[in-house]
């Protein structure tokens, strides 16, 4: 499968966490205890929204009404029952932030990375009276893990590598968008997963990761060459821009997109191979 691409879809789903998972506390799906009742310093918006930080975040970066977004969270019926929680399912959300509800991008919207937000959203920004939905207020315990502009918004030098770019031997440039907390690279023999978003230079979106809600996982001798070379490069953690020439991509053959691609990773796990 040298040259499979993965289906684009649009759908919101879940994305299998793959870092080493943090204990879930006996006590994280019980209901709040102040469910019922926000406490006095929970903030209420003009729109009927309150909120309340449970945990500060680490970070100034905030969410854009068109941005990606990662999370975990926990929901509960004004009757203190728990509906839905990613923690249940050890997955994370990941969704276009502007396909959620009402009462979700307004929270979300209020966060910044790594905060934890309860939030008590009136039944018109939640699911308005829906058939088979919790009726009235419902409460949600939201941690932002993650947030990144959507991939339908290509990057700004999608023309071309820019002159901090790194060039290998083959042709293959890449930059490094954010440094890894892993040590050890992947090698050929390695299995990878990743997040990932593709780009043509004309700045048309053709394959992502991101707008499926769901990582991509392979064999590092199983993909494209410029894929095979450039993710032997990164550790976990990292993401990488790479702009990969035509003869590492699908040199002109099948169905696959046509010339230099572009292609952000984020190197999310990898075995140690041989």
């Amino acid at each position: 499968m040298r040259a499979q691409l993965f289906a684009v879809a649009l759908g919101v789903a879940t994305l299998a966490r793959v870092a080493a998972q943090t204990p879930i506390p006996a006590n994280a799906f019980a209901p709040p205890t102040d469910l019922a009742m926000p406490p006095a310093d929970a903030v209420k918006s003009s729109t009927g929204l309150v909120s309340k930080v449970v945990r500060a975040g680490d970070s100034q970066e905030k969410p854009g009404p068109n941005d990606v977004v990662t999370v975990q969270y926990t929901g509960w019926a004004n009757d203190g029952k728990m509906f839905d929680s990613t923690l249940s399912r050890n997955a994370p959300s990941t969704f276009p932030l502007n396909r959620a509800m009402a009462g979700w991008k307004e929270c979300v919207a209020l966060m910044v990375l790594h905060e934890t937000r309860r939030c008590w959203v009136p039944e018109n920004l939640a699911w308005k009276g829906q058939a088979g939905r919790p009726k009235g207020t419902v409460v949600f315990d939201i941690e932002l893990l993650d947030t990144r502009l959507s991939p339908t918004t290509p990057p700004p030098d999608v023309k071309e590598p820019p002159a901090d770019a790194h060039k290998t031997p083959t042709g293959l440039a890449y930059k490094v968008l954010r440094p890894g907390t892993g040590t050890r690279h992947p090698t050929t023999f390695s299995k990878v997963t990743v997040h990932y978003s593709g780009w043509t230079t004309d700045g048309k979106l053709f394959d992502s990761s991101l707008m499926r809600g769901q990582t991509a996982s392979f064999g590092l001798g199983d993909v494209i060459e410029g894929w095979t070379e450039g993710l032997q490069l990164m550790v976990p953690g990292e993401k990488t821009r790479f702009w990969i020439p035509e003869r590492l991509a699908y040199k002109g053959q099948g169905n696959g997109p046509k010339g230099m691609l572009v292609f952000d990773v984020e190197l999310l796990s990898a075995t140690a191979g041989r």
